[in-house]
């Protein structure tokens, strides 16, 4: 099977379901954004992190497929019979936030904002981070104009939560210390 099609070269793609948009749509931005995420993370797991997170980054790699799949597939009457998709829920939500619970617990208290950085692999999260909070911006400029699952946008808001958490959870475990915006 050769890797190229030739169907994209004039600017098209091909949506699951078949319907053909722009590759500049929003649509595609999003999920464009999430396939960043996750060779980001990708990146992230060739630096060695804490053992303790890498099952969880491979995870939560499936899970951006998932979503990828999902904001592929547009939300229309007819195509769910047609197209079987799995798509992101509150489960994949419940379960960063308990992760995030359960991480916080060995982390100290901040009262000030951190300053995005610490050794490699903390400092690589903070950037999937940032990718996630990208991610999710563009989920809800689509979703002003397209119908999207709601749980799109909540899973890449408590993602990027859960990845703020495992960035200082790293760099704990490398012994840096955080360093603390000072304001004015």
């Amino acid at each position: 099977m050769k890797i190229y099609t030739k169907s994209g070269d004039k600017g098209t793609t091909s949506l699951f379901g078949g319907a053909r948009v722009d590759k500049n749509s929003k649509r595609l931005s999003v999920y464009g954004t999430v396939d960043e995420l996750n060779s980001q993370i990708g990146i992230i797991l060739s630096e060695n992190p804490p053992k303790e997170i890498v099952k969880k980054l491979i995870r939560v790699q499936g899970e951006l497929f998932i979503l990828g799949w999902d904001l592929a597939t547009p939300s229309e009457k007819g195509l769910e019979l047609r197209v079987k998709v799995k798509r992101v829920s509150k489960y994949y939500v419940a379960r960063l936030e308990r992760e995030i619970d359960a991480l916080s617990t060995s982390l100290p208290e901040i009262n000030n904002f951190i300053l995005p950085g610490g050794g490699k692999v903390g400092a690589q999260l903070h950037f999937a981070r940032t990718i996630a909070r990208r991610a999710e911006r563009d989920a809800v400029a689509l979703s002003k104009e397209e119908s999207i699952n709601p749980y799109a946008i909540v899973y890449l808001n408590r993602l990027s939560d859960w990845l703020f958490i495992l960035a200082r959870y790293a760099n704990r475990q490398e012994k840096i210390i955080e360093a603390y915006w000072k304001g004015r």
